[in-house]
């Protein structure tokens, strides 16, 4: 069942934002004032034209950015829809484990642990660690599912020594990052880079997804206050389940 808008703003021509971002802010202020609620149906595309004065192409165009922002999901031939609560939602910018997005996001998260077990360091990861070649590491791979879906194949590295009893910890429900702090040591940052990649059969696999699909895969190195590393993961996301934001800001020019 479809509902009216209920906005107390409007729409104004002789505003400086163009109409659709208007028209994009009035929708999303009726969504998180719970007028609109997850689930429901908007308005026809006519109606909705009519309550907000704009024309369909504008319409449209506000209601895909919704879409893209993931607050409306389109059914094809049956109209738009306000998503469900952490439907769709992006991650942060912000350093927070996986655990903690899906909490934020009011979902629940979980993992298939692939491997769990200890190894020496190779000389490119010593390098990486500031640590002797051969150093234990702690290696733990984890498909990464946000309820029933998944999400991301997780492959870490921590040097073992930090927290000695690793092994012992039931990673499928277990967070890294509280593990970590339990021992007295707290993630402050993450560098990482960010590139697109096509799925191999590995990542097909794990991941529900066909062979050459795309991935976005992070390698990341979380260091404490000090820039200690704490660990290195190298993450494949399926590109269709994920999205960063992130934002840029413009110094002051000389």
């Amino acid at each position: 069942m479809s509902t009216a808008l209920e906005t107390s703003g409007s729409i104004r021509p002789d505003y400086p934002e163009p109409l659709w971002i208007q028209a994009v802010n009035l929708i999303t202020s009726e969504i998180d004032s719970g007028v609109l609620k997850p689930g429901m149906r908007l308005p026809p595309e006519r109606e909705l034209c009519q309550q907000l004065s704009i024309s369909r192409v504008t319409l449209r165009k506000a209601l895909n950015q919704l879409v893209q922002d993931g607050l409306l999901n389109a059914s094809h031939g049956r109209g738009w829809y306000v998503a469900a609560a952490g439907s769709n939602k992006e991650w942060p910018n912000s350093l927070e484990s996986f655990t903690e997005t899906a909490a934020r996001m009011g979902l629940t998260s979980s993992s298939t642990v692939l491997t769990s077990a200890v190894r020496h360091a190779s000389i490119d990861e010593a390098e990486e660690f500031s640590i002797a070649p051969g150093t234990r590491l702690f290696a733990l791979d984890r498909v990464r599912y946000l309820g029933d879906v998944p999400i991301a194949i997780d492959f870490t590295r921590i040097p073992a020594d930090l927290v000695p009893d690793f092994e012992q910890t039931d990673f499928r429900t277990a967070s890294l990052y509280d593990v970590l702090l339990r021992a007295g040591l707290a993630p402050v940052r993450a560098d990482a880079t960010i590139e697109a990649r096509e799925a191999d059969a590995y990542a097909a696999q794990h991941l529900d997804l066909e062979v050459g699909k795309p991935l976005l895969v992070m390698n990341q190195l979380v260091v404490d206050a000090a820039d200690k590393p704490l660990f290195a993961s190298k993450i494949q996301y399926s590109g269709e389940r994920y999205r960063l934001r992130t934002f840029f800001a413009r110094g002051t020019r000389r």
